[in-house]
């Protein structure tokens, strides 16, 4: 098998030894002559795959008593809908920090459902930097504050939990789900695409406060009323088995390796790492990103001479680093390096990088 190491954005790489459990159960789990594929969703076996990733989930993040957990289909994407038609009123307003792409996305289909406050942007510099909290104009009626804690394509990640007293606060933690620790308490809503940091796609992981519950706009879709989901414990319609089962096994990988504070060290120390090896180049890398907000999920780079980007993929993969290519919206490179991507993953492209300076610096 061809060893490669996997900077994916998303889907991205898995634990191997994820993968590998996964592989040992495919065709009987646990002695049930099933795989979790054919389970019936409904039966004893699946049932107790489900209840044990969310218990292993709410023991990873210390969910406090009054969240509900939810395993959903339809992706992060589709919460941008669900959101405003579970939380807010139609003639009502909701408050966004505009931060790059995916917040943009939030913005455009919120509008289609509720009136949107656009609190702040950094568009002006190109998604480069948050805007300062006390620049934000905030509405004092807003149903909830939305922002996206990290985004996936600029490479741009806002650490801080935004203070907002009483407004319910709202986020898309879909590329930094489960990489550093939070506090649950301070949030009315989290939502994560599974594809980064929990399992395959096809699957999103809400935590959600339970007095936001029962409020959807009349118009909204049965599929779409979180109410009807938490009421039946994710299991309304038949709901992505597998993926919850993938997600599942990487929340016990999680555990075993000290939970949410363990894998923040090492995620801290990956990227430490590939940022010194940027901003060391003397000038051959570099970031657009200001510092401070820098993602340590997603690592957007450039190399100062544009026309060696082709050759450097094409090296870096042959040298097993796949995946490098930014988005076709912003360009350059980017190496994505989630919870299971090792450090000798990041180590090995460092290598690369420094090396391919060195010849063409």
């Amino acid at each position: 098998m061809a060893k490669v190491y996997n900077f994916s954005a998303g889907p991205a790489v898995l634990p191997h030894e994820v993968l590998a459990t996964a592989q040992a159960e495919l065709l009987d789990w646990h002695g049930s002559g099933m795989s979790v594929m054919e389970m019936s969703h409904r039966g004893k076996e699946f049932m107790e795959i489900i209840h044990e990733a969310e218990q292993d989930l709410r023991e990873l993040l210390q969910v406090p008593a009054g969240y509900k957990v939810l395993f959903l289909q339809g992706g992060a994407s589709q919460q941008f809908s669900m959101v405003p038609l579970n939380l807010a009123p139609a003639n009502g307003v909701v408050d966004v920090l505009d931060t790059g792409h995916w917040s943009k996305l939030a913005i455009k289909e919120a509008k289609r459902y509720t009136h949107v406050n656009v609190v702040a942007s950094s568009a002006d510099r190109n998604y480069a930097y948050v805007p300062a909290p006390d620049t934000w104009q905030r509405s004092p009626e807003a149903a909830y504050f939305h922002y996206t804690s990290n985004e996936t394509i600029g490479g741009l990640q806002y650490s801080d939990i935004p203070q907002l007293g009483d407004t319910p606060l709202v986020c898309d933690m879909s590329s930094d789900f489960l990489s550093r620790e939070i506090d649950v308490s301070r949030f009315g809503l989290i939502y994560a695409g599974a594809q980064k940091n929990i399992g395959p796609s096809g699957l999103v992981v809400l935590i959600v406060r339970e007095d936001l519950l029962g409020h959807a706009q009349p118009q909204t879709p049965t599929m779409l009323n979180y109410q009807i989901h938490a009421d039946a414990d994710s299991m309304y319609n038949t709901p992505a088995t597998y993926p919850i089962y993938i997600a599942g096994l990487v929340f016990k990988w999680l555990k075993a390796r000290g939970g949410i504070k363990g894998i923040q060290a090492r995620n801290e120390e990956k990227a430490g790492l590939l940022y010194h090896a940027i901003d060391s180049s003397d000038g051959f890398y570099g970031s657009h990103i200001d510092a401070p907000f820098r993602s340590k999920m997603n690592v957007v780079f450039s190399l100062k001479d544009a026309s060696l980007e082709e050759q450097f993929l094409s090296e870096a993969k042959k040298n097993g680093l796949v995946q490098l290519k930014g988005h076709r919206s912003v360009g350059g490179m980017r190496a994505s390096i989630y919870n299971a991507m090792p450090i000798e993953g990041v180590k090995s492209l460092v290598h690369f990088m420094l090396d391919f300076a060195r010849q063409h610096g």
